[in-house]
């Protein structure tokens, strides 16, 4: 579910806000109306109630009830009296006026007294003074006023409808006026993150356009005043690592320069000194001997630049599939018939079963081989090598270690780094060759100490081409 942005929050925040202020306010105006409306009707309904007992007064007294039911009928006049009853003192009724009228109803009723008649004032008069007349006067009679308040229900519900409809009218109104600003608070800042991601995505060039509000004008300024920074940044850092490159690979081509010398003028040295001694021994015993040593310095100057070559241009991997564990098998076989091979003794640990993969079988032989020749010259063409493969449904792993002294822990973060090589004969191209071609077919390689002793080199590759090859 999508989290809701700044622009929908603020919308809802001002629809809740204003939608219970103004419903708050309205619930408390319509009570407030409700209570006066519902006092102001009850004191009339008692005014009328004291002003027809005054004047039924002396129709009481006499018993006149022709002129008390002309009372009842006059007040009955009225559009919200739904009875008018007179009764004597023992409570027989005297006179009595009724109409249907809707309710809901309500009753009021008031004593008739001797002596009220002397003055229609006393109606008026305040409460101490009425106190002190009901002291001095003596009950007739009664009159009785059921009257209906349907009309202030009616009025209720006519303004709680305008209520709501002002409402809903001014809530929308506040919703819409707050919807404008709203947006022209949020909008900069959706230009702001899209400007953000154009940027990263390459635009270094784009800018954001100031906006007018002073606030998001300042946080555009200074977001292009970040971009500019960021920018010289990174023209810095690109001039700094182009140097940097450049000391790289002048010291990495006097690296080269001097291995080559080094490793070409001792072969051309052994080769001359054999023509030397050919000039002036032409026996066919020494010739036969001094050519043996040319042809073998000769051989070494040529594998010299073939590892030259094939590290400085790697060939291009052609992957096929392959059974990994025959290949390694093969591999292993072909160096144990080779020379430089010596006495050392290869124990296999490898399934027998198949283990199809994805890679080069060329140059993973060639990767393999110059982890072997590492072993082999680590044991002196007398140990140990062990040789341990295994296998998962997405990747091939290879093990291969032996009993000589290990690696030191001062070298051991150098090992694979091209040129560096801790024999006095080498190029210290081998494993950096073969750090190549793992990386080529998307695997790791690492190295590491046995607690027995001697080394440790592990091979894992996918067994899976990736996607799209």
């Amino acid at each position: 579910m999508k989290t809701p942005g700044i622009h929908a929050r603020l919308l809802v925040t001002a629809f809740v806000i204003i939608s219970v202020t103004s419903f708050s306010l309205g619930f408390f105006g319509v009570s407030l109306f409700n209570d006066f409306a519902g006092k102001r009707f009850d004191e009339r309904f008692q005014f009328l109630a004291k002003y027809l007992a005054l004047n039924a007064e002396l129709g009481v007294l006499i018993d006149q009830r022709s002129m008390l039911e002309d009372l009842a009928r006059n007040l009955l006049s009225g559009s919200d009296v739904a009875k008018v009853a007179i009764y004597n003192r023992s409570g027989e009724t005297l006179a009595q006026a009724e109409k249907i009228i809707p309710g809901p109803f309500h009753r009021v009723s008031e004593e008739v007294r001797m002596g009220d008649f002397s003055e229609e004032s006393q109606a008026f008069s305040t409460e101490g003074n009425a106190a002190a007349q009901n002291d001095a006067a003596d009950v007739i009679g009664s009159v009785e006023i059921v009257y209906t308040t349907a009309e202030i229900s009616v009025l209720l519900e006519a303004i709680t409808v305008r209520f709501i409809i002002f409402s809903v009218a001014l809530t929308g109104f506040c919703l819409l006026v707050f919807f404008f600003i709203s947006r022209s608070l949020v909008a900069p800042l959706t230009r702001l993150a899209l400007t953000a991601r154009k940027v990263g995505a390459g635009e270094r060039e784009l800018r954001m356009a100031p906006g007018s509000i002073p606030e998001t004008r300042e946080v555009s300024l200074a977001f292009n005043a970040m971009l500019d920074s960021l920018e010289r940044s990174r023209k810095a850092v690109e001039d700094a690592n182009r140097e940097m490159a450049r000391q790289n690979l002048l010291a990495e081509m006097g690296k080269f320069s001097m291995m080559i010398a080094h490793e070409i003028k001792n072969p051309l040295g052994i080769i001359k000194s054999s023509f030397d001694i050919l000039k002036k021994d032409t026996s066919a015993d020494s010739a036969a001997m001094l050519i043996g040593y040319i042809e073998e310095e000769i051989q070494r100057i040529n594998s010299l630049i073939e590892d030259f070559l094939s590290f400085a241009k790697p060939a291009k991997p052609s992957f096929r599939i392959i059974d990994a564990n025959q290949m390694l098998n093969g591999c292993l076989d072909r160096f144990g018939r080779l020379k430089t091979a010596g006495n050392v003794e290869i124990r296999r640990a490898i399934p027998e079963e198949s283990c199809l993969s994805y890679l080069d079988p060329d140059l993973f032989r060639r990767a393999i081989d110059n982890i072997l020749k590492n072993a082999m010259e680590a044991t002196q063409g007398r140990g140990v090598i062990n040789i341990d493969a295994s296998s998962t449904d997405e990747t091939w792993r290879l093990e291969i270690s032996d009993n000589g002294d290990g690696i030191s822990e001062h070298v051991m973060d150098k090992i694979f780094d091209p040129f560096f090589t801790t024999r006095s004969k080498g190029t210290g191209l081998g494993l950096a060759y073969t750090v190549q071609v793992i990386s080529a077919h998307r695997g790791k390689i690492t190295a590491a100490n046995k607690p027995a002793g001697g080394a440790v080199f592990c091979i894992e590759i996918p067994r899976e081409p990736a996607m799209g090859e």
